[in-house]
């Protein structure tokens, strides 16, 4: 009974998990972006790495285990053999030049790869600046330098640096564009910073990579990368919609909806993020040049000074 039953309960877990991976996208192994890029090149040189000492372990379980079987006769019987200098220095060298490349090659990219780091500007793309906002359950993208807004839908142009200032007015969230890259926390009150390129153009799956109750699952977005002629297209069809972003709208907005649809607005009250991260901090908010708290007004005079 027992050899019945064992292989056809082998063959359906075969089955399961081919079902089960080819569900799988490997977004991650094919970027269309420059950090992507380099991400995909650090996760193939430490899994390269680390089987370095993975697979000769495997192997030698094997042979040993063949080797020294207790009918294999020729095998040499060592009863009292404690110590070999050779096996020290292999087991403990082999390991400790992979770990100390390991470490050198994450610190490099923990700096090189920084989230906050700004992406070098082209001779001719300059850089697109996007207000990310996390709610219940859809993303809100605000563009401040073309004064449009949308829902759950992201345009940029291809081969331009984009820095993306991120906050949340609800739970703790995670911005998350997989072929572009690198994934970084969204928390009210708080503002984080991203800062990511697109070398081809597509249609990328964006999403939040950390569980927010009931809506979660449906809380993706689209990211289209575009050339500039069809960016500036794009930005025009946004700014011919009827609807407009002030703080009564927002509110409406915020609510919790689920599968939210894409949504346009022509028009986006100056202020309005540093307005929601300002009104969990009690009106402050971070001068991103000094680093330093202000107060919400103060930096609203400053900006209209600049302007």
């Amino acid at each position: 009974m027992k050899r019945t039953i064992l292989p056809k309960l082998s063959s359906l877990l075969c089955m399961g998990s081919t079902l089960l991976l080819a569900g799988c996208d490997w977004d991650l192994m094919d970027p269309k972006g420059t950090i992507g890029l380099q991400e995909k090149s650090l996760i193939i040189t430490s899994t390269i790495a680390m089987l370095l000492v993975v697979v000769p372990v495997c192997i030698m379980t094997l042979v040993f285990a063949w080797q020294y079987r207790a009918g294999n006769r020729t095998s040499e019987y060592l009863p009292k053999w404690s110590h070999s200098n050779k096996i020290e220095v292999a087991v403990w060298t082999i390991p400790s030049i992979i770990i100390l490349f390991l470490g050198v090659i994450t610190y490099q990219t923990c700096h090189s790869l920084d989230p906050y780091k700004p992406l070098p500007e082209g001779a001719s793309a300059k850089p697109l600046n996007v207000e990310v906002v996390a709610l219940d359950w859809k993303w809100l993208f605000i563009y401040p330098d073309q004064g449009i807004a949308t829902v759950n839908q992201l345009a940029m142009p291809v081969n331009t640096p984009v820095n993306f200032n991120i906050t949340s007015d609800s739970v703790m969230n995670s911005f998350f564009i997989p072929r572009l890259g690198s994934m970084i926390y969204a928390m009210a009150g708080m503002q984080t910073q991203l800062h990511l390129s697109a070398t081809e153009a597509g249609d990328y799956l964006g999403e939040s990579a950390n569980f927010s109750g009931r809506g979660f699952s449906d809380m993706k977005f689209h990211a289209l990368a575009m050339s500039d002629t069809d960016f500036n297209a794009w930005v025009e069809k946004v700014k011919a919609s009827s609807e407009q972003l002030d703080n009564a709208d927002y509110s409406k907005l915020a609510a919790p909806s689920e599968a939210n649809p894409v949504e346009y607005f022509s028009h986006v009250e100056p202020g309005l993020f540093n307005g929601i991260v300002a009104k969990y901090n009690n009106g402050m908010i971070m001068d991103k040049s000094t680093g330093k708290m202000m107060h919400m007004q103060s930096a609203m005079s400053d900006m209209q000074m600049k302007e």
